[in-house]
């Protein structure tokens, strides 16, 4: 059985992962990283610390679910420990997601803005429209619980890349991620990436393809966080055979 360590385990996924680990078929729950008292109970052989480096000695996989800060103290103390990492934390910093890139040499490293399979899909769905629609207008919506500290999201920022790809476009240069006064005319190669907050929305996803006459939208909408856990979970029992390298869940899922 592979040896899991989760880093994250007191944040709003820590609970769903620790719960979908122990009841895993291949998978032993074996390290616990924490910043602040752990609220549940687990089984007295799980250890619980708050120093990367006991984490990384303790298992086969790390499964990340946590701040860029403490991602990036992660990947920093892997390059001497190298370990298989599963990262689903957002918000990086250029630095940080060049730490993650200097990291997947070392050792097999997945990056997932997103864990769900749907998204996964959705991913590949919208490069294909946004290459094959190249007159219609972009625009993506991402809503989240009001506790997210991030906008616009990873996976909302995954996606626009995805549809700049499939325009043949970078993303840095055509985002638009607000508008407020006399603005003017939309310009036909920006992509919008706009968030909204509130309640206790778990995620849900829009990328509209807008033209005269018509428009398409694709939609995804997650209705529980143990999308997300028993998706890195899958990704955990899959990167823990392959070699150094830097996956995407697609990798994950043959897809």
């Amino acid at each position: 059985m592979a040896k899991v360590g989760i880093v994250g385990s007191t944040g709003r996924m820590g609970e769903h992962l620790i719960k979908n680990v122990l009841e895993h078929e291949v998978l032993e729950l074996s390290v616990l990283h924490v910043f602040d008292e752990l609220k549940m109970d687990v089984p007295s052989d799980v250890l619980v610390t708050n120093s990367m480096k006991a984490v990384l000695e303790n298992c086969d996989v790390v499964i990340d679910f946590s701040a860029p800060v403490a991602t990036q103290e992660l990947c920093e103390e892997a390059l001497k420990n190298p370990t298989a990492l599963v990262i689903a934390t957002t918000g990086f910093t250029e630095h940080q997601q060049n730490l993650l890139t200097e990291a997947s040499k070392e050792m097999p490293v997945l990056y997932a803005s997103n864990m769900s399979a749907g998204i996964a899909l959705l991913k590949q769905l919208v490069e294909q429209v946004a290459a094959t629609l190249v007159d219609f207008d972009i625009e993506i919506v991402e809503q989240h619980h009001r506790h997210k500290v991030d906008a616009p999201s990873g996976t909302a920022l995954t996606l626009g890349e995805f549809a700049a790809k499939g325009r043949g476009l970078d993303l840095d240069a055509v985002r638009v991620s607000g508008r407020d006064g006399q603005i003017g005319a939309r310009s036909k190669d920006e992509i919008a990436v706009m968030a909204l907050r509130g309640g206790d929305i778990v995620g849900r996803h829009t990328v509209g393809f807008y033209n005269d006459g018509e428009f398409l939208e694709l939609n995804h909408t997650a209705t529980s966080r143990e999308t997300f856990s028993k998706g890195a979970i899958r990704a955990a029992t899959w990167i823990v055979n392959q070699k150094s390298g830097l996956y995407s869940i697609n990798d994950c899922l043959g897809i």
